[in-house]
């Protein structure tokens, strides 16, 4: 395989190398002190690197569109402090009962034909459990994959059996995100452990899926905790194949509701860092994009990310409109990945 051969599950071009082309390397041995320092480089000369060793791997420069659709909301047992979603908050999110195979399939649909190739489906569960609703979404990935789109699942952890289920099913990625620091981890979340994300992510690449794992800043961590979460990502024996970096929606109810918002500019240094750490990694610009302006979308682009989630929600927060996203591109003079409609 040639350096800029795609794995067989990619789309057009943004697709993940066997070898880095040349110029670009691929560590797993990177040292929070040097993380740290690139993320404190002056920004014009940190998004300068990040666009070089971008425009090295994704010749083509364009965004994929993810479309992210909540198929079980409400009701979680985890005590997350960022989300809206967790029953012991008071949210106004109601628990509702896992939507039926048809009615996501045809959302689905819907988003092929707006220009999404990656359809991704999350439920509010703390953890998967076998039976007719985990046979249902083995169901909605196959219908998904039937379309020519790239099917995305996000349900909790995960045992080595229904991982190995979902990759037969057709899964193409897992998401499963470390959200902050091992250090800060405590702080936020005290219903799973940190060991508990990294076995999930463990058994969904022992299953030949591809991983998606990124995480949240604004959560009141220190600069060290968000150079702490991109370093556990970038030391991976194999880094995640997507990296979403989202910044805190702060829902009234939640524990986090008081936190200040984040600055644009904090999320344009995480996503060059992480370009920097994982070159040939998607990098998806996610949650809290609704919060910031076209410029600095555009910026965060410019630094590496190559993916945004598109619709009016994500999950139960609300994103920019699908045709602000398009007139945005297009002013921009960015092309979105296309489908591959030969699937």
């Amino acid at each position: 395989m040639s350096a800029h051969a795609p794995s067989d599950d990619s789309f057009h071009g943004h697709a993940h190398f066997a070898v880095p082309p040349p110029g670009v390397t691929v560590r797993h041995d990177w040292t929070l002190p040097e993380v740290r320092a690139l993320y404190a480089l002056p920004l014009l000369e940190l998004i300068h690197k990040a666009q070089t060793v971008h425009r090295a791997v994704f010749q083509d420069n364009k965004v994929q569109l993810c479309s992210l659709l909540s198929i079980k909301t409400g009701g979680c047992p985890e005590d997350c402090g960022y989300c809206p979603q967790a029953a012991r908050h008071h949210t106004g999110v109601k628990a509702e009962k896992l939507m039926p195979v048809e009615s996501v399939l045809a959302s689905a649909a819907q988003a092929r034909a707006a220009g999404a190739t990656r359809f991704c489906m999350g439920a509010a569960w703390r953890e998967v459990k076998d039976g007719p609703q985990f046979d249902s979404v083995l169901e909605m990935v196959k219908g998904v994959k039937a379309l020519g789109m790239e099917a995305c699942a996000t349900l909790g952890m995960l045992s080595e059996s229904q991982a190995k289920r979902l990759r037969e099913a057709g899964l193409s990625a897992y998401n499963h995100n470390l959200d902050t620091s091992a250090e800060h981890y405590g702080d936020i979340i005290t219903t799973r452990t940190y060991e508990d994300r990294l076995r999930t992510l463990e058994r969904v690449r022992k299953a030949g899926i591809s991983v998606c794992s990124g995480g949240i800043i604004g959560l009141g961590e220190s600069v060290e905790d968000r150079c702490g979460l991109l370093l556990t990502l970038a030391n991976q024996e194999v880094h995640p194949e997507s990296v979403p970096i989202n910044a805190l929606v702060a829902v009234k109810g939640t524990p986090l509701e008081s936190q200040k918002p984040v600055e644009s500019v904090e999320m344009v240094r995480t996503i060059a860092t992480a370009r920097l750490l994982m070159p040939l990694s998607m990098v998806r610009l996610s949650a809290g994009r609704k919060q910031m302006n076209e410029e600095a979308q555009l910026l965060c682009m410019l630094a590496g990310a190559n993916s945004i989630f598109f619709g009016d929600k994500l999950l139960t927060t609300g994103n920019p409109e699908y045709a602000q996203d398009m007139a945005l591109l297009e002013k921009a003079g960015i092309r979105p990945l296309e489908p591959d409609t030969s699937r």
